[in-house]
């Protein structure tokens, strides 16, 4: 009974963790994004023209950067070829929006040059959504049927998650890296702002960590609860 009582406790314990270090990581990129978009660069440019510039010098003439909707939504979209930017990452001229416009531009040279990590997950996209799709049909069913079944179920599909997760974390890190390279040849930045621009560029990295993290944790949780009911 004690032991029991125990194992309850740790998945508890395993899923408030879970929940603190996604909060925290959200938190993180906030504030970092609120600090640094109040910090105008020196070149005075918009990440719409920083985008452009950096596009333009790799021979990416072809990817249209437009704006698109939300905060932080930012992101590149490989099947239409296009750069899509947040309302104030696209007009502003931040060092918040020149980092963020960077990174999606990291994305295009990732895609550009064939990045293998990009080109994996890109193929992971349709398997991870398949297994997720059909894990939560299985998971209605199973719940009829036990929920051990329902417990097992939701491991697949979170280990389908930590899979896309694991392939995701090398290709934001490379396309930050990309971002700051680009950022310092064409003298967008100076060396105290590239500075800045790496830490805003770490916060936002620092929520996939977290995400991974979250994963695994959770996985754990539903590990030892498998384990008790199989008990």
């Amino acid at each position: 009974m004690i032991y029991f009582g125990l194992d309850n406790l740790l998945t508890i314990s395993l899923m408030f963790l879970a929940i603190v270090v996604v909060i925290y990581a959200q938190a993180k990129i906030n504030s970092t994004y609120n600090k640094f978009r109040k910090v105008q660069s020196k070149g005075n440019l918009s990440g719409q023209e920083v985008a452009r510039k950096i596009l333009d010098s790799n021979g990416l003439k072809d990817i249209y950067v437009v704006e698109t909707r939300g905060e932080l939504t930012d992101h590149y979209d490989p099947s239409r070829k296009v750069v899509r930017l947040s309302h104030e990452v696209f007009h502003g001229t931040s060092i918040a929006s020149i980092s963020v416009a960077a990174h999606e531009c990291g994305h295009a040279i990732q895609d550009k040059v064939g990045y293998t990590m990009m080109r994996v997950r890109s193929a992971l996209v349709p398997f991870v959504n398949l297994v997720s799709y059909l894990g939560y049909f299985g998971i209605i069913i199973a719940i009829f049927a036990g929920i051990t079944g329902y417990l097992k179920i939701s491991i697949l599909v979170l280990c389908a998650t930590l899979l896309f997760q694991l392939v995701t974390l090398p290709v934001e890190f490379d396309a930050s890296k990309r971002a700051l390279e680009e950022l310092k040849k064409l003298s967008l930045v100076e060396d105290n702002e590239r500075e800045k621009a790496r830490e805003m560029l770490k916060a936002a990295a620092l929520t996939y960590v977290a995400g991974l993290i979250s994963t695994i944790l959770n996985i754990l949780r539903l590990l030892i609860m498998v384990n008790n009911s199989d008990d």
